[in-house]
């Protein structure tokens, strides 16, 4: 199976780079946060808790999440690989997903690490804003997103490279077919 994880910063590019690589490979795409939602909206037993947790203004705990992802992989009907979009945020999360992919025989195959310039990420960001209407694409919370990123989810990318997984692609300079060009060929080394 070829697991992809993404990863990057707000703005970086990994729904639009997601896209191309289902497209071009046939992996499936697994959001945490589609994940998420299905659940409550299913009124599932790991969506009522999940539920309980956010109405009281709490992060979802990892191990539910990792329960919901493992709910997902194993109905899975197509077996070439996942695209993890959105987790994992943390060490503990990557050593979780890590373990449960484990125990069915199969890793994370590479980490994608789309690099972009913070100016970048910035006016991306700003621009989506104006184009989609998303509230949270205001230079206010996007700063603080940013934030977020290098004090959280950043320190993940250690990990990978401690594993052998983490590629690091230029995703700031050129086209959206430039930047697909750099992922496919991370991806087309591992997969030989």
């Amino acid at each position: 199976m070829l697991n992809i994880v993404i990863f990057g910063a707000p703005g970086s590019g990994k729904g639009t780079q997601s896209e191309l690589i289902i497209k071009e490979y046939g992996v499936s795409h697994i959001s945490t946060g589609d994940v998420l939602r299905a659940e409550i909206k299913g009124d599932t037993e790991l969506g009522r808790v999940a539920k309980d947790y956010i109405e009281k203004g709490q992060l979802v705990p990892d191990e539910l999440i990792i329960d919901m992802l493992a709910k997902v992989l194993d109905t899975q009907k197509n077996k070439k690989g996942v695209i993890f979009d959105g987790f994992p945020r943390t060490i503990p999360q990557a050593k979780a997903l890590k373990k449960m992919l484990n125990e069915r025989g199969t890793d994370v195959s590479i980490l994608l690490d789309l690099q972009v310039e913070e100016s970048i990420l910035i006016h991306r960001l700003l621009e989506r804003g104006k184009i989609s209407g998303r509230s949270d694409d205001n230079l206010e919370t996007i700063q603080s997103r940013l934030n977020v990123y290098h004090t959280q989810t950043a320190p993940l990318a250690q990990f990978y490279i401690e594993e052998g997984k983490h590629v690091a692609i230029d995703g700031g300079n050129g086209s959206i077919e430039d930047i697909f060009k750099r992922v496919e060929a991370a991806i087309n080394k591992v997969i030989g």
